[in-house]
């Protein structure tokens, strides 16, 4: 099995970050969400892997290289204009040869229970399997009807009447038989091949197109309300370790990591925490469930449920929660406790007055 990886989408549900950085780069717990992505990908025995960048596909291979920190190996592949997830089917086809392969969106994350849908997917042999979630809100989402022995029977794209509340995850396991699909469908009403057309082509033609409920945790990246809970959801398989350096002053609950060349003095960390290497955390409270960048320097503040992207400065600000700070941001001059939300792009300055 290949893996192909859709990681060529504007973000713009993320602004101001996705204006900095490809929105498949925005760290959670210290790593890229593409990074999760590629790794999550390993884990179902796969290590030959495409990536679909577009306008900021420079950022993504400084990032993942040849993805051989991942054990994978990679392969780019430039889609010169957002034409739908279909149409990444198509450009890949080279690629992707007549193996089956598991499409997976760069923005997407998932935390454990995959490798059981893959195994019912090898063990099937249908032409494709697709990962389902119920959700509250069908609308947002392609959505399946599927009957009673899991073979899908119909499957409509962000329905304004949905035909059921099973929301397909941002995963599909196809084999060659999607390549006739892909190219017997149209553009739809958005000018974009849509993946669902080409699977209910399939289906329409007495295809074996089955489905599974994925039972794990599950966020499409697409607002910073679903980066943080990535954040929370991450941080809390937290494994302790301390490589940098915590004072006697310091007082350190719950799994904590301190990256190498990290300080910590008189501080308070409460895990789940990620502090990331050469930063700076003094005279602060830190956590739970929050991620610091590398480099980032922490002086007299107090943040909680959040993530500070690398190279920012936090001085004097207290009661900072649920937020998000872009890289190389800074944050000063606050008095009084109460608590602030903060959503701040890369380079900015913030002075905050009580």
């Amino acid at each position: 099995m290949k893996a192909l990886v859709l990681s060529g989408g504007s973000g713009t549900r993320l602004r101001p970050f996705s204006h900095s950085m490809p929105k498949q780069l925005v760290p959670v717990a210290n790593r890229p969400i593409l990074g999760h992505v590629i790794d999550s990908i390993r884990e179902l025995g796969v290590t030959s892997v495409a990536v679909v960048v577009g306008d900021r596909s420079e950022e993504i291979r400084a990032a993942l290289g040849d993805g051989s920190s991942h054990g994978v190996d990679i392969t780019y592949i430039r889609q010169e204009a957002p034409l739908g997830l279909a149409h990444c089917v198509r450009i890949a086809r080279r690629f992707l040869g007549d193996d089956d392969f598991v499409m997976y969106l760069g923005d997407n994350l998932l935390s454990g229970g995959l490798t059981e849908i893959a195994d019912r997917f090898r063990a099937d042999r249908g032409d494709a399997h697709l990962a389902v979630r119920k959700v509250d809100d069908p609308h947002r989402f392609g959505v399946a009807e599927v009957d009673s022995e899991g073979r899908v029977l119909r499957l409509v794209e962000k329905p304004e009447h949905p035909v059921s509340d099973l929301a397909v995850v941002g995963v599909y396991f196809l084999t060659a038989a999607v390549h006739e699909a892909v190219d017997a469908i149209t553009p739809s009403g958005r000018g974009e091949l849509e993946i669902t057309d080409a699977i209910q082509w399939l289906v329409d033609r007495g295809g074996d197109v089955r489905a599974s409920v994925y039972q794990g945790f599950w966020r499409d990246t697409g607002q910073v309300s679903d980066v943080l809970d990535c954040n929370r959801e991450l941080l809390a398989g937290l494994t302790p370790r301390i490589l940098g350096a915590v004072d006697p002053d310091s007082r350190i609950t719950g799994p904590v990591v301190v990256g190498e060349s990290a300080r910590v003095t008189r501080s308070r960390l409460s895990g789940p925490v990620v502090i990331g290497a050469g930063a700076t955390v003094s005279d602060s409270v830190v956590g739970p469930y929050t991620s610091v960048g590398d480099g980032c320097v922490l002086d007299r503040a107090g943040v909680e449920d959040s993530i500070v992207l690398e190279g920012s400065a936090v001085r004097g600000v207290r009661g900072v929660h649920g937020s998000v700070i872009g890289r190389r941001a800074s944050v000063t001059e606050a008095s009084g406790t109460d608590r602030r939300i903060l959503f701040i792009g890369d380079d900015s300055k913030v002075e905050i007055h009580g």
